[in-house]
């Protein structure tokens, strides 16, 4: 996995992480599911890569 593609998805996952964070603090149930899905997406991103660079070795 690239260096790129690791900080990417640690981006996204803090930015997943803020979101939910900041929907916890204003009550908004919406915005704190998509945070949650935003880090589910990241680390699904982040597995994935890992499976890649096992074929590649």
């Amino acid at each position: 996995m690239s260096t790129a593609d690791k900080a990417q998805n640690k981006a996204d996952d803090l930015a997943g992480k803020a979101k939910e964070k900041f929907g916890e603090a204003t009550d908004d149930q919406d915005l704190k599911n998509e945070g949650k899905g935003d880090q589910v997406k990241s680390n699904l991103k982040d597995a994935g890569e890992k499976v890649k660079d096992a074929f590649r070795d």
